[in-house]
């Protein structure tokens, strides 16, 4: 049967651009869409630079109504609207005060796939996040639908006037130009095998194929709700509105307040805030709950934020080593996701003192963590060695 793929690469124009996704187009343009697909033949449906979106609504479904396999391939910017603080794909005409009504919310992308039949829809995803859906990321996960397979990559915001590439996509289109295409687990690992050492501080998306549907299931159903507006809500002509709930006022949650601050430009506010927390946490729940390593992470990120390298990468080594004192193992998730922080914050020292001492410290627990991806250990002693022989 046939297969679809769908290219969508996007991100804003201006100021807000984080990264420059469409500059991987030409690279997965030249590579057939047989072999993009997986399938004996395919039909590949491009959009770069999309404006409104409505049009990548409309594209969207189309290709989630076709009976074949669907491989969907994203390259662009993640950000949050200020309203409800939901992730979107940011558009063309996206800026941070307009995300609600100029980005494609990504539960759209949830749900125009949520009716095809598990296993035939795969989506490989090359995101860079701003300062806000960083720090949301935290604590959610970006939910693409439970019966599609998603690998890819989320890397937190680069560096300040510096527009970054889709180094992962590029990487999976230069894989896929030898005219072989290995299964979508196998062709994530490789394209991450060759990926620097910038990239061992991102979030990496593994959901594995769902199991394949019965045969006779319906792929498709043509009438069923959708989102329509930029809220991500279904339009509901007719309907009464409903009065609100009535209650005690809730107390702000404090990520709230930091994010504004961050947004602000207020970093030592947003630090002090944190500190704060984090301390209250240690003091009732110990140093090492998850309570209180809860808010050193985000200490950690509020110095990426602020552009202090050294002491992000300095709270995320104390993170990994409190969690691997408490007995934590070091091929525990919460472990591998502090050390590679760390590492990927320390790539970015420019004091060479600092990041001696601090890629010492990170040699050490390398030794103990190394990591899923292979060479992280050498990476950090072939850079140590750079450093020692490199005058003041």
């Amino acid at each position: 049967m046939p297969g679809t793929v769908l290219l969508l690469a996007a991100s804003p124009v201006g100021k807000s651009r984080l990264v420059d996704a469409a500059s991987v187009l030409p690279v997965l343009a030249a590579v057939p869409p047989a072999v993009l697909s997986g399938t004996d033949t395919a039909n590949v449906v491009e959009l770069a630079d999309p404006l409104e979106p409505q049009a990548v609504l409309t594209r969207l479904r189309a290709v989630a109504a076709t009976p074949g396999p669907l491989t969907v391939f994203i390259a662009g910017q993640l950000a949050l609207d200020r309203r409800q603080h939901l992730p979107h794909l940011a558009l063309a005409r996206t800026t941070p005060a307009t995300v609600r009504y100029t980005a494609l919310p990504w539960q759209w992308i949830r749900e125009e796939f949520r009716l095809r039949s598990p296993g035939s829809t795969t989506l490989l995803v090359d995101l860079h996040a701003d300062a806000e859906a960083w720090g949301w990321l935290r604590t959610h996960a970006l939910d693409s639908g439970r019966n599609n397979a998603v690998f890819g990559r989320i890397a937190p915001p680069p560096s300040r006037r510096t527009v970054a590439v889709p180094a992962y996509m590029k990487t999976i289109a230069t894989i896929l130009r030898s005219g072989w295409r290995p299964p979508v687990e196998q062709l994530h690992q490789q394209a991450f095998g060759r990926l620097g050492p910038d990239a061992y501080g991102d979030v990496v998306l593994t959901v594995p194929p769902a199991p394949v549907a019965v045969p006779g299931r319906p792929l498709y159903r043509p009438e069923r709700p959708r989102p329509q507006t930029p809220d991500g809500g279904p339009v509901g002509a007719g309907r009464a509105p409903q009065a609100p709930a009535v209650g005690p006022p809730q107390p702000q949650d404090p990520h709230i307040q930091i994010t504004a601050a961050v947004q602000a430009g207020r970093h030592q506010d947003a630090e002090a805030l944190a500190l704060t927390h984090e301390q209250a946490a240690a003091r009732a729940h110990g140093v090492a709950s998850e309570q209180a390593l809860h808010w050193s992470e985000v200490r950690a990120d509020l110095a990426m934020f602020a552009r202090d390298s050294a002491r992000s990468c300095r709270i995320w080594l104390t993170v990994a080593e409190t969690r691997l004192t408490a007995g934590q193992s070091p091929d525990s998730p919460t472990v591998e996701k502090a050390v590679d922080r760390a590492h990927h914050q320390w790539g970015q020292v420019r004091d060479k003192t600092q990041a001696q001492e601090l890629g010492a410290l990170l040699a050490q627990l390398r030794a103990r963590v190394p990591g899923r991806r292979p060479g992280a250990l050498e990476n950090v002693q072939k850079q140590l060695r750079e450093l020692q022989a490199t005058p003041f």
